[in-house]
């Protein structure tokens, strides 16, 4: 066996050094620690045992040019910073990174995360299979780089319109509708609506879900948008906007956790309390829900049974080569349940 071993300060060991070292071809051990090919069990077992004790370590950019393969997905979103930092310290991105990182890593593959900024630059350099949108806009950059690259894709969320790429649903008219619900029974009578001026499906099937129940209910629709990128200043605007034009509304929806903050500081600084005079209610449970003063009603989303989802129909889609008609994977059962916190709270929980 050649004298290499592992910090001998050595060449690093080769896989000729594997095949010397084992009695073998270079092929057989490349099949071998590939787990390809026709190699005996029991010949596989020591190749694998003589690369270990030697220390070999494949060339994986060798393997990614052999194979066509990185062995890594990407998660991306177009989310800006206003929103998805600062206070939230990009708690939704990360949650659902977590959970797609676990799953991914059961099937040998790497996640990678893309900044979640507008551009999208990172998507051209990164080494990637295919990528993971979380809820893409309308003209989404991550979208159009992945096209350009023709990168298979999914996305948590549906897809903007136009777009037919396999997607796992977060349900955004159905969490709109229980908030919507909850605000209900705690006595609202003149709610409103606040999403994002972008058309994420989130904000488009929430809009949808609002009109819905104010003819239901005969609420006089009163709904205002804000760009995302303005973050909770936008959020402060929009609804002071809208309380001047609606002076009646008693409840707000603000689906953007960002601007429900802002929302607070808009209904204090007009000299109304919160929640006695105007409840706030938002679509994310995280940080920012959770630190804001008095705390945010918000929705527990299930963002990792999604990802874990998400993760499963892109490899799924990767396995049938890219194709889009091919991808599958069955969806978990999901009903939203909000978590009532001070925002909204008129009635006490059982009264």
């Amino acid at each position: 066996m050649p004298s290499i071993r592992p910090g001998s300060g050595a060449r690093p060991p080769t896989i000729a050094d594997v095949a010397e070292a084992a009695s073998v071809s270079r092929t057989t051990v490349s099949h071998a620690l590939n787990d390809i090919g026709k190699v005996d069990p029991r010949t596989r077992a020591r190749i694998k045992r003589v690369a270990a004790e030697l220390g070999y370590r494949p060339n994986l950019r060798a393997q990614r040019l052999r194979r066509g393969q990185a062995k890594a997905i990407a998660l991306a979103s177009s989310m800006p910073f206003a929103v998805a930092g600062g206070p939230s310290r990009l708690g939704f991105y990360m949650e659902v990174a977590a959970a797609a990182a676990e799953r991914a890593l059961v099937h040998d593959y790497a996640l990678v995360l893309i900044p979640p900024v507008q551009s999208g630059s990172a998507l051209y350099s990164v080494d990637i299979d295919g990528a993971i949108v979380v809820e893409p806009d309308e003209d989404d950059a991550a979208v159009a780089q992945l096209r350009g690259r023709g990168l298979p894709y999914v996305t948590l969320g549906r897809p903007a319109p136009g777009d037919d790429a396999p997607y796992v649903d977060l349900h955004g008219g159905r969490v709109a509708e229980v908030l919507l619900d909850h605000l209900r029974e705690q006595g609202a009578r003149h709610p409103a609506l606040l999403v994002g001026a972008g058309a994420r499906h989130s904000a488009v099937d929430a809009r949808a879900a609002y009109l819905r129940a104010a003819e239901e209910h005969g609420w006089t629709p009163a709904v205002a948008t804000a760009p995302e990128e303005g973050g909770e200043q936008a959020g402060y605007d929009a609804c002071a906007a809208l309380l001047d034009a609606h002076p009646e509304v008693d409840a707000l929806c603000a689906l953007v956790d960002a601007f429900a903050v802002g929302a607070i500081r808009a209904v204090r600084d007009r000299g109304r309390r919160v929640p006695e005079d105007i409840m706030l209610v938002t679509r994310y449970d995280g940080l920012r829900a959770r630190t804001c003063e008095p705390p945010l009603t918000a929705v527990d989303l299930q963002l990792e049974r999604a990802a874990g989802e998400a993760v499963e129909l892109l490899l799924s889609r990767l396995s049938a080569g890219g194709d889009e008609a091919a991808a599958t994977g069955p969806q978990s059962p999901w009903e939203p349940r909000v978590v009532a916190r001070a925002s909204s709270l008129r009635v006490p929980p059982g009264g």
